[in-house]
């Protein structure tokens, strides 16, 4: 892991890179949005769970170890999901980056600002009741092994127990923003919009001065 550290604070190209927290309960539409954010903001999106749905794929004893834990409803331990995100931010040649879905809980907080040195711009929160969350998780049709009645409540005691501490972490510095995920998509991200178009204004004015 000591080659990943050491390049930990930067990018591809050397910058220090621009993190955002996404979180949000399973179902309540972040990577929906983030896609959007994505494709009108020029970040780059890095999901935890896409990363460590792939080291499962890849078929390693670390996938394996990492299957497990996610059927029982644990969470994955932080310096295996930071050394993948750390892998994948080095990787890229992107600055800006949305990390959705950590950090889970305090302890991978704390680990993902101590090993990487990057403490983020703010977290996006999208605040949804879990009836709803429910419903769109038993509605949605991709194959996905942790989508069962069964494991999506214990995603939920999970996200309520752990990833709640984090999120009022961040409150008490005044980084954290709220969205009311409950409404529909378009809805959603109107009000995402609010809090990144300040940042859109801002590379409209450069263009311009450029021209």
């Amino acid at each position: 892991m000591g080659s990943i550290v050491n390049g930990a604070n930067g990018t591809a190209t050397g910058k220090k890179p621009t993190v955002i927290f996404v979180l949000g309960g399973p179902g309540s539409g972040k990577g929906t949005q983030c896609a959007y954010i994505v494709e009108h903001y020029g970040y780059t999106h890095l999901s935890a769970g896409d990363l460590l749905r792939a080291e499962i794929k890849s078929g390693s004893e670390n996938g394996t170890m990492i299957q497990n834990m996610i059927k029982e409803g644990k969470i994955v331990p932080s310096e295996v999901t930071i050394k993948l995100l750390q892998k994948a931010i080095q990787e890229n040649g992107n600055d800006k980056f949305l990390i959705d879905g950590f950090p889970r809980n305090e302890e991978n907080r704390a680990a993902f600002e101590k090993v990487t040195e990057i403490e983020p711009k703010f977290v996006l929160f999208f605040d949804c009741p879990e009836e709803e969350m429910e419903k769109r998780l038993l509605g949605r049709n991709q194959g996905r092994e942790d989508d069962n009645i069964e494991t999506i409540r214990k995603r939920f005691k999970v996200f309520l127990e752990s990833s709640l501490p984090v999120i009022q972490y961040y409150e008490a510095k005044g980084k954290v923003r709220k969205i009311n995920a409950a409404k529909p998509i378009e809805a959603v991200f109107e009000e995402v919009k609010t809090i990144f178009s300040p940042e859109a204004e801002k590379v409209k004015i450069n263009s311009c001065s450029i021209l």
